[in-house]
């Protein structure tokens, strides 16, 4: 599967990627909403933007517990389920009166709700698509998350010119609950991949399991460090160009879409995996240069360019698909998700209390230093889960068995 023709003629793919659209822009626009909402209330930078980002961590607490939920439950149902929650919390969130330790927990609530739909929905876009077909497929719903998230702070911003932050609250809980309605209707029934009750015992366990061997060890850690330390590189735009910022993220955002949809339109299977190893690299190294005072087009440019990287998680993903079991596929691809977001707050977090002892450009290209050490440190457990590699081995083995005689007894 190589077209988007094609990609979008499969039965289920449209209606998992329209209701994927209208999730996402209702969370980024209730997200924009909710931090305004408390700021507004405490005046806290803090607790503004833990009430915006402290899902992620959250979402840690459902990777470790509930994640095998994924795996064991009807596809169709938790994917509706999930969006009805989002669309419930919102309408909780937009209560007046409602006290900020509740408002916290609500957040939380739906931080480790979050990290089960994303397991979910990896899952069975597997399912959707053949195997030849998911890169192009998740790159796919990559690019449309970029672009969701675009719209929903862009349209977040007119509505908080003209509404309060409550009623974007509650137009955000509405397109969660549209997202609700086109996973009913368009999605088909499913059995779970896995048998079993899902239980915080099954869950530590396929964890423990998924993370047992060295080659999805060093996947995991290549998707969650290095892309973490790098977003951490982003964190510092504000300070590092003041009045650029705002381009500079555009350039990340454009250059992440851009890397996603030549990965997974252009890139034929042999490609993309000689491609692995010279994105993970490229996702530092233009950070390097800004050691330097640099010119506002190089600063774009080293932007755009570093984040076309980002497209090795994408070529890294579906490796992780070949090292694991359908029956633990959700799981596999939750425990990617909930991680990766987590490393990445936890960057922009390093790269704050960095910035707060050495200049802005400093902290930068030392978190891209580090980023590149760990990319170099981890690549050789990564050959391990190169499929080429695999086949040379297999073809050795095979030309040193000792072979059978061709001579008639």
């Amino acid at each position: 599967m190589r077209t988007y023709r094609e990609l979008f003629r499969t039965p289920e793919f449209a209606s998992l990627f329209g209701a994927s659209c209208a999730r996402v822009a209702g969370t980024t626009l209730a997200g924009l909403a909710l931090a305004t909402l408390v700021y507004a209330r405490t005046e806290s930078p803090l607790l503004s933007a833990l009430s915006m980002f402290g899902p992620s961590f959250a979402g840690l607490i459902g990777a470790t517990t509930l994640l095998s939920v994924a795996d064991r439950v009807p596809p169709r149902a938790a994917m509706t389920l999930g969006a009805l929650a989002a669309a419930v919390t919102g309408l909780l969130l937009a209560t007046p009166g409602l006290p900020l330790p509740a408002m916290f927990a609500v957040i939380f609530a739906q931080g480790v709700i979050t990290s089960i739909g994303a397991g979910v929905l990896y899952g069975l876009l597997g399912e959707i698509l053949p195997p030849d077909g998911y890169v192009l497929g998740r790159s796919v719903l990559n690019v449309s998350v970029g672009a969701m998230q675009v719209a929903g702070f862009a349209l977040g911003g007119a509505l908080l010119v003209v509404v309060s932050p409550r009623t974007s609250l509650v137009i955000g809980a509405a397109l969660a609950a549209c997202s609700a309605l086109v996973f009913r209707l368009g999605l088909r029934s499913r059995r779970p991949r896995a048998s079993g009750r899902p239980s915080v015992a099954i869950t530590w366990r396929v964890n423990r399991e998924l993370l047992s061997t060295r080659a999805r060890w060093a996947v995991y850690l290549s998707m969650w460090i290095p892309n973490g330390l790098v977003v951490g590189c982003e964190a510092l735009f504000v300070p590092y160009a003041p009045h650029a910022a705002a381009t500079l993220f555009v350039a990340a955002a454009l250059g992440m879409l851009l890397g996603d949809m030549a990965a997974g339109r252009f890139l034929s299977p042999q490609l993309r995996q000689r491609f692995v190893t010279p994105l993970r690299f490229l996702l530092a190294a233009p950070y390097l240069l800004f050691m330097l005072p640099l010119s506002l087009p190089v600063m774009v440019g080293a932007v755009a360019l570093a984040s076309t990287g980002f497209a090795s998680t994408l070529l890294l993903q579906e490796r992780l698909i070949t090292l694991t079991g359908e029956e633990a596929r959700g799981q596999a691809l939750g425990l990617h998700a909930n991680g990766m977001k987590a490393m990445q707050a936890i960057g922009a977090t390093v790269a704050g209390l960095t910035a707060q002892f050495l200049p802005v450009g400093t902290a930068m290209t030392m978190l891209a230093v580090a980023s590149l050490a760990v990319t170099a440190m981890l690549s050789p457990g990564l050959r391990l889960s190169d499929p080429r590699i695999a086949l040379r081995r297999a073809t050795r083995t095979d030309l040193t068995a000792p072979q059978l005689s061709e001579t008639p007894a």
